[in-house]
């Protein structure tokens, strides 16, 4: 029985290792028809590592759950915490551009004696921060988690997945479309840490090397689980921001978020469903928690005053989305008779513009 024991084993790591040289052997002969591929090509060595910061996040997130100190603290107390982060993030964004700024002054001979006053505050602040900053964001989950249930996008009072985001620099994304066509070919997230010239490089080699428009572009929030949201001072944004990433948490779990590859128009969906949920669920959330921050909303218009006589047809409103519709029809059409080349800034911009509103 031993010996059959130990054969049936060989013969079983034998069959994982000849899998385990498939998968190598298969990954490494992989063809580089695909757009996303080619430019990965440029982009390996420094892309986003996603899988380490999830268990990172995963696990400063069961942390704090275990802990559960939201529970000891009144309403107004919890409140009083996220106000409190958000001055620590703004007094520190000013610190850190006072330093910058000395950095940069050709006049100052001695620019590390002379923000030795606002790094030394600056590192105070920063470490106010990493204690208080696991408590804010337990806060705003739980009161977001609160407004979901009110409003029955929640299971027995818990919304599914739960919400869950981590504050963190965020990665670049490396756009990449073709030249005669407005068409997303590559979304690719490289790490933060990056340099402006580094950035500009790459774009250069991509573009010259594979023949398309790259543009490096920062962005707001990333819906993986839990949701990275950048560092702000502004809680209508971040309230709303949270909401938006959790929207496309819950939309992957429906036909809406699994399609969401499947086509531009299902994107667009997508990404118009959270924003307009984003929006609502942002706003109550401040309603409930932090009314004074609450943005001015247009005052009411007396529609009948307003109203042009009955005789005199009124003046047809501009229409944004169905101008910048024939405008993007029309540069379709001259990117491929090839009277256009997408290669200025400009383009690149427009291009973002497009594939994010799904104009």
């Amino acid at each position: 029985m031993p010996s059959t024991y130990r054969t049936l084993k060989t013969i079983l790591w034998n069959i994982i290792v000849l899998l385990l040289i498939t998968l190598l052997l298969a990954y490494s002969n992989q063809p580089l028809a695909d757009p996303g591929e080619r430019v990965r090509v440029f982009t390996r060595p420094i892309e986003f590592d996603f899988a380490s910061w999830m268990t990172e996040a995963v696990l400063a997130k069961s942390l704090q759950t275990s802990l559960a100190l939201p529970r000891f603290l009144t309403e107004e107390k919890q409140s009083q915490i996220v106000k409190l982060c958000l001055i620590l993030v703004y007094k520190s964004s000013q610190l850190n551009a006072q330093i910058e700024a000395i950095y940069a002054d050709p006049a100052i001979s001695t620019p590390e004696q002379n923000s030795q006053p606002y790094r030394e505050q600056l590192e105070k602040f920063q470490e106010y921060q990493t204690v208080l900053a696991p408590l804010c964001e337990t806060i705003l989950q739980q009161q977001t988690s609160s407004i979901l249930s009110k409003l029955d996008l929640a299971l027995i009072g818990q919304p599914i997945p739960p919400v869950l985001y981590h504050v963190t620099p965020l990665p670049y994304a490396l756009i990449v479309s073709p030249r005669n066509v407005i068409r997303q070919d590559a979304n690719i997230s490289l790490e933060h840490g990056l340099s402006l010239d580094e950035l500009i490089a790459l774009e250069k080699r991509v573009e010259h090397n594979l023949n398309v428009s790259a543009l490096v572009v920062q962005i707001g929030g990333i819906g993986i689980y839990p949701t990275m949201v950048m560092s702000t001072s502004d809680l209508p944004y971040l309230t709303e921001t949270i909401a938006h990433e959790w929207v496309h948490n819950f939309l992957t779990l429906r036909p809406l978020g699994l399609n969401y590859e499947t086509s531009p128009e299902l994107r667009t969906m997508n990404e118009t469903a959270a924003s307009l949920a984003g929006k609502e669920i942002g706003r109550a959330v401040l309603e409930q928690y932090y009314p004074e921050f609450l943005p001015e909303e247009p005052p009411p218009t007396d529609s009948a005053a307003n109203a042009p006589p009955q005789s005199q047809p009124a003046t047809p409103a501009f229409d944004f989305r169905k101008e910048m519709h024939e405008t993007r029809v029309t540069v379709d059409k001259l990117l491929q008779d090839g009277k256009l080349r997408k290669q200025s800034h400009i383009w690149k911009c427009a291009d973002r513009f497009f594939l994010r509103t799904g104009i």
